[in-house]
């Protein structure tokens, strides 16, 4: 079953935070992964929800995307993200219906 990343990203070295771009789509095709949403703009619908940058991955299935997170070919990249940013990130299963 599909698994999804969803991520909520403050940036605060937006320098720093573009060396972390270029290491991560490599990484995320090592393990099936792939870019739904990266950025971009949105508008709320509902609530008072203002998120910061939002990024969407999509993965075949809850492991692979946890064996991502773990890699050794994300932990550089992952590295830096924590130097650059704050992140709020979860792992949730598609739907199947």
């Amino acid at each position: 079953m599909a698994a999804y990343v969803i991520v909520e990203v403050e940036v605060t070295d937006p320098a720093t935070y573009e060396e972390y771009k270029k290491l991560t789509p490599a990484s995320l095709a090592a393990y099936d992964g792939k870019f739904i949403v990266r950025g971009g703009q949105y508008e709320t619908l509902e609530g008072d929800w203002k998120p910061n940058r939002m990024v969407m991955l999509e993965f075949p299935s809850v492991e692979r995307a946890k064996e991502w997170w773990n890699s050794p070919e994300y932990n550089k990249a992952k590295a830096i993200r924590h130097r650059a940013a704050n992140t709020k990130m979860i792992v949730l299963e598609g739907f199947e219906g």
